[in-house]
């Protein structure tokens, strides 16, 4: 093998390893797109969905199916106020929020958490208010939602407050029979407690850019192999021109001859 043909072997080698490359960069994008597309269809399913009782969703086992997240649910019972949390760092009003984490003990004895909206951050480490849940017996409307994971990097946070909503953990700080498998967004509440939480935003229907990355990948790798055929066709067109092409200097040896002889006539005419 020539030392031209080991060099576009190694050049063909590299795009077939670009290729395989860019494949899996365009099926992991094609699985976020599917996820989205699920997320997007378990939403449009569920999220404006009749309310129904807690116990029809959650059972005694206290799980929760995926295919009910965002479904609506009504509580009947009542805010257990002194064992209130406060989540931090939560992107509302265009800050870093607090998220009011309330117990609630419905009817039937479980303890179920319900997030009631957020408050602005004030001048230390806690919100400057916090208003309080109603008294007695509420009939409370939320959205399921599941559990939040624990902080990567392990940061705490200050009593009376958590870094998320990671129910388990939630649950050491709270007394009864706590359900760990979902939380509730706020939908309403009668009667109301007072003063004014920020509410929740519904969340976005936009599909994000998965497909197209995923397409562009798809495009990265033939591009590859184009360019990898563009460099192995310039090098044979060379080599073809170095090998078949008539030497330059041939005709300018002629060209000076020739110029030499006009030179010669005129020196005799004179």
């Amino acid at each position: 093998m020539s030392a031209r043909m080991g060099r576009w072997t190694v050049y063909v080698l590299i795009a077939i390893g670009f290729a395989i490359a860019c494949a899996f960069l365009s099926n992991w994008q094609f699985d976020r797109n599917e996820t989205r597309s699920e997320q997007i269809a378990l939403v449009e399913k569920n999220y404006d969905a009749d309310a129904v009782p807690l116990a029809d969703l959650i059972g005694a086992d206290g799980s929760l199916d995926p295919g009910d997240v965002w479904h609506p649910v009504v509580l009947t019972g009542e805010y257990v106020a002194d064992e209130q949390l406060l989540v931090r760092n939560r992107p509302h009003g265009g800050t870093s929020a607090f998220e009011v984490l309330v117990p609630f003990r419905d009817v039937d004895g479980r303890v179920f958490i319900v997030d009631r909206g957020w408050v602005p951050p004030g001048d230390g480490d806690s919100p400057d208010a916090v208003p309080a849940p109603p008294a007695g017996e509420v009939e409370v409307t939320v959205r399921l939602r599941p559990g939040e994971q624990l902080p990567a990097s392990g940061r705490g946070a200050p009593e009376g407050q958590v870094p998320t909503i990671n129910l388990p953990s939630i649950a050491e700080l709270v007394d009864g029979d706590v359900i760990t498998s979902a939380y509730g967004q706020i939908v309403s509440e009668e009667p109301s407690g007072e003063g004014t939480l920020g509410g929740f935003d519904s969340p976005t229907d936009d599909p994000g850019p998965h497909l197209s990355y995923a397409i562009q990948w798809i495009l990265f790798a033939l591009m590859g192999f184009i360019f990898i055929g563009y460099i192995i066709r310039t090098e044979i067109v060379k080599h073809r021109e170095e090998v078949e092409g008539v030497p330059a200097p041939v005709k300018k040896s002629r060209r000076r001859d020739k110029d030499a002889d006009v030179e010669d006539e005129l020196l005799d005419a004179r």
